[in-house]
């Protein structure tokens, strides 16, 4: 009999691509450093995984058989630029909006936190949590780490980097005691599946043939803000994964990258000589 083999598994890698037109890459780095430590030191011990984080400066490739965390402005320009749904390889990949945050009013550093925790929790985007509620009824609830407490007010530093909170395994088990319970990292959630004020969960009323909706806590209708861009992770989870589409090779991505800073910096002149 072959001996049985203790080996840890080996670490994600994942490469962090600022493509951003708003951002340098001295703006990103120090964001990288704070949700390496992050990932590491908070989110590792919780869930038992980690990653290894590398900063792939503007205009460079990234290393093969890395999975992705893409810095954009917003999901026009993942469009125009070849980003899509998956890596060239086929692996996963997060993306974050930063001119969309910023004209939100909202935190990119923590959308890049919640994207990159919640894509090393469920990176095919296909895990949930079912609670049956009758004999023939129940609830799927998407297996997200971060949306429940996803508010920048619930985040906390790392250095003067802002992060987002993210919940528990414990936060998913309905049978675990709320006095003896840590269900997020800052220990604001006081019970299995709370959402916090500006939190919202993917859920999946398994007989009512509507598909996946947004449950809020507020209990009140969905805003924009709800609704997934283009090529996030609550749109492609309502996606046929056979319907998703691999990104473009980087090659091309970094030629098109180019041409739209290119075709932004025209844009520009225009106005300024209007």
């Amino acid at each position: 009999m072959p001996p049985v083999s203790h080996a840890q598994p080996s670490t994600t890698q994942v490469s962090v691509i600022n493509e951003s037109s708003l951002l340098t890459d001295a703006d990103v780095t120090p964001v990288v450093v704070a949700l390496q430590q992050q990932v590491t030191n908070d989110f590792r011990p919780f869930w038992g995984t980690d990653a290894e984080l590398k900063m792939i400066p503007q205009g460079t490739q990234a290393p093969a058989g890395t999975w992705w965390l893409v810095i954009l402005d917003d999901s026009d320009q993942a469009g125009a630029l070849g980003y899509h749904d998956l890596t060239p390889e086929g692996l996963p990949m997060g993306k974050v909006f930063a001119a969309s945050d910023l004209k939100a009013g909202t935190s990119w550093s923590v959308t890049a936190s919640h994207e990159l925790l919640e894509m090393l929790a469920d990176p095919n985007i296909n895990l949930t949590v079912f609670t049956q509620n009758a004999e023939t009824a129940g609830m799927l609830y998407a297996y997200e780490v971060c949306d429940a407490c996803e508010d920048d007010s619930f985040g906390y530093k790392i250095g003067n980097v802002l992060v987002s909170d993210f919940v528990c395994p414990a936060w998913f088990e309905s049978f675990r005691e709320q006095a003896s319970t840590q269900f997020d990292r800052m220990n604001q959630i006081q019970s299995p599946l709370q959402l916090l004020s500006g939190g919202y969960i993917g859920v999946f009323r398994i007989t009512d043939g509507s598909g996946w909706q947004q449950q809020t806590a507020e209990k009140h209708p969905l805003n924009l803000r709800h609704r997934g861009h283009v090529g996030s992770r609550r749109e492609r989870r309502s996606v046929p994964q056979e319907q998703w589409l691999t990104s473009l090779p980087q090659r091309k991505i970094v030629t098109n990258a180019q041409q739209y800073r290119k075709l932004l910096q025209t844009i520009q002149l225009r106005k300024e000589a209007a």
